[in-house]
């Protein structure tokens, strides 16, 4: 079931017993016994950030994904590969078929250059697993030699040096599309009939020297998956067939993993005729499945058998075709195209996909909250996005990988990354959106403010804090959930406010342990009826530049930054037009508001001051070497801003701007210290910009 439209909107172990480890791209590969660290700033159990990683993209589809000792092994239908952020075509490295890439930098490995090959027609491969001792990678597909040595389908290759065996010889008869492997024996799914030229139905056994074994489930249609049960004593199988062993098991089966004999079948209307098994996982109490259906009536989610008994534990009706699924930490992720999740009451109809779903391995519903997003794929690919996923470890940290036919990331603004991308443990960079909606109005008990909850991919807490008038101290906290297809609009009712005053509220959001804060939001402003005793007005720089100490006949004053730093000096200038204190009343404090801009080098680790500029300057035409005198007295400190894309209020010492009062303001940050600061200019728009908050009160 599929929908092709994007989402516009809010943006938006096992552990094998004895010699046994399968390895497939839809299982997990033992990255946890590395004790990597628990993610931070996400919704538990989910184990990964949504933040996706510089990774090295392909130019075709990846089918498969393997792992071993932190390097993940990559298979599918391109023919080179490029550093992430290039284009297609630009600083391209041949990579036919198959790149080996590091866990943790995303970069291709050294060492593993193999190039799988066909007489005529195109070569792909579909199926990666490598050996429990993780010396061996098989490798299946439609090829017909790796690296020039001749093979047929299926290969091995010793991961010491990447060669392929040429010891192991088996002739598959057409393309292998699942392998699952223990420590004597391979196993292998696909589109073949015979193998080693012998009869033999979709799915086939041979041992790790190549010789062909007697194991023969004699499926009726293609197989697709395949998955060892943690004990050794089984194997899932899972495909197109709607026969095994001449009885009817559609899609799914378990057989005896030394004789092929039938151990558990799955009887009429246990999956519809419409739908087939596409991935299998398995953690130490359950197999998982990945299902995909076409036409009406199917079934597309994912199901969880208990190994006792091979019984379905729970069943998760999502619609949008499940291609893979991998465990990791008592969470099951998936790759598929959900669009509508309803019948397990959470998503409606989307009219659109979300391609990466998270779920606890004990109940489906609710969803967990991890939802980074690709896109569908270019035209002339089957658009499902997602293929493959496999966790891999690396240096404490856990990596999901993830391959597919996609070319950009949704999550991260639409941005082009083809056929890879990969998430870690940690650290949790991304902040939440920013509230948006902002709303305030009179009501009898005060001021009611109220916006809409923000959205963040790995973290469905949020922690929302109201800001009145330019303030640092918050007048409001509370903590909300909310999801891409649910953001409530909350509110609150200020209560502590003055009659006859004007009010400006701001909104920010954070993750948890306030990990990330969002930006700012609009103000949303409003004016108590009534007399004031107190006053807050905000107004904006109206002018601003900075000069450079390098560069002493520079002007930048069209610039969107300022910078501030004392050694091979900044020094940034404002100017705010004062309003005239109203009758009867005194300023009674000022706070200036300045914002790091989300440049990497804009936080700083030194203080910086603010001081009265005594000379003359102008937006344009102000350089180092014509720079205004400053005054000496210090208005106010603002200490190690370090954090990107946050406001930082410094409060001031009002006697300071009362003379200035109907009139120009004109402020300088300066700074004896080495690490510079970057901020926003007013140039850069509201509510970035630099702005003044004042308070009068009565005389």
């Amino acid at each position: 079931m599929d929908s092709r439209r994007r989402r516009g909107g809010g943006r938006r172990r096992r552990t094998a017993l004895g010699t046994l480890l399968v390895l497939t791209a839809a299982l997990w590969t033992g990255a946890q016994a590395g004790g990597a660290p628990e993610a931070e700033a996400v919704t538990p159990p989910v184990a990964f950030t949504a933040d996706d990683l510089p990774t090295w993209q392909t130019n075709g589809v990846v089918w498969a994904l393997a792992q071993s000792h932190g390097v993940v092994y990559a298979g599918g239908t391109f023919s080179a590969v490029r550093p992430p952020g290039a284009e297609p075509g630009q600083q391209e490295q041949g990579a036919l078929n198959f790149v080996a890439l590091d866990a943790a930098t995303g970069a291709p490995a050294a060492g593993c250059d193999l190039s799988f090959t066909i007489g005529s027609g195109t070569a792909t491969v579909r199926a990666l697993a490598v050996s429990p001792d993780g010396r061996t990678l098989y490798a299946g597909g439609r090829f017909g030699a790796v690296n020039g040595e001749s093979v047929s389908n299926l290969a091995a290759v010793d991961l010491s040096d990447c060669s392929v065996r040429t010891d192991f010889k088996v002739a598959v008869s057409a393309t292998v599309r699942a392998l699952a492997v223990t420590g004597d024996t391979v196993y292998l799914g696909g589109d073949f009939t015979s193998v080693e030229n012998r009869d033999r139905g979709f799915y086939a056994a041979v041992g790790t020297s190549g010789g062909l074994e007697p194991w023969d489930p004699d499926a009726d249609e293609v197989g697709r998956a395949l998955q060892v049960t943690p004990d050794g004593e089984d194997v899932v199988l899972g495909g197109d067939f709607f026969y095994v062993q001449n009885r009817y098991s559609h899609a799914l089966a378990v057989v005896d993993a030394a004789t092929g004999e039938l151990t558990k079948r799955y009887g009429w209307g246990f999956l519809p005729r419409t739908s087939v098994v596409k991935g299998l996982a398995a953690d130490p109490n359950g197999i998982y499945t990945a299902n995909e259906g076409t036409g009406s009536g199917v079934f597309d989610g994912r199901i969880a058998l208990d190994l006792d008994d091979f019984g379905q534990r729970w069943r998760d009706t999502c619609l949008g075709a499940t291609q893979s699924v991998v465990v990791h930490r008592e969470v099951l992720y998936s790759s598929s195209h959900a669009h509508d999740c309803s019948s397990m009451g959470e998503f409606d109809e989307l009219h659109e996909r979300q391609h990466l779903l998270a779920e606890s391995v004990h109940d489906p519903a609710p969803l967990l909250s991890w939802f980074p997003d690709t896109d569908d794929g270019p035209a002339g690919t089957e658009q499902i996005g997602p293929r493959a996923m496999v966790v891999s470890s690396s240096g404490g940290t856990d990596y999901m990988w993830v391959g597919g036919e996609f070319t950009r990331i949704v999550t991260h603004g639409n941005m082009k990354q083809q056929g890879l991308v990969r998430f870690a443990s940690g650290p949790d960079t991304g902040a939440p959106s920013v509230p948006d909606e902002v709303s305030a109005r009179n009501t009898a008990d005060g001021v009611e403010v109220s916006w809409r909850a923000s959205l963040d991919e790995d973290d469905s807490a949020l922690t929302y804090r109201v800001y009145r008038n330019g303030s640092a101290t918050p007048v409001h906290t509370e903590t909300a959930d909310s999801l891409f297809w649910d953001r409530p609009t909350l509110s609150f009712t200020d209560t502590g406010v003055d009659s006859g005053t004007s009010y400006t509220y701001r909104v920010t959001a954070a993750d948890a342990d306030d990990a990330n804060v969002s930006n700012t939001s609009q103000g949303a402003s409003v004016t108590t009826p009534g007399s004031p005793s107190q006053l807050t007005v905000e107004v904006e720089a109206t002018a601003d530049t900075y000069v450079n100490g390098a560069a002493t006949s520079s002007d930048y004053g069209t610039h969107q930054q300022l910078a501030v730093r004392g050694d091979s000096p900044y020094e940034t200038y404002l100017r705010f037009d004062l309003p005239a204190a109203p009758d009867g009343m005194e300023l009674t404090g000022a706070t200036l508001t300045v914002t790091t801009s989300g440049d990497s080098y804009a936080g700083s680790a030194s203080t910086h001051t603010v001081v009265p500029v005594t000379g003359d300057w102008s937006e344009t035409g102000t350089t180092y070497a014509s720079r205004p005198a400053l005054g000496s007295t210090v208005l106010g400190t603002l200490a190690s801003p370090s954090e990107l894309q946050t406001a930082n209020p410094v409060e001031l010492a009002p006697g300071g701007l009362s003379e200035s009062l109907d009139g120009p303001a004109d402020l300088a940050l300066t700074s004896t210290g080495t690490d510079s600061l970057w901020l926003w200019a007013h140039e850069a728009g509201s509510p970035r910009g630099p702005r003044l908050t004042l308070t009068f009160e009565k005389s």
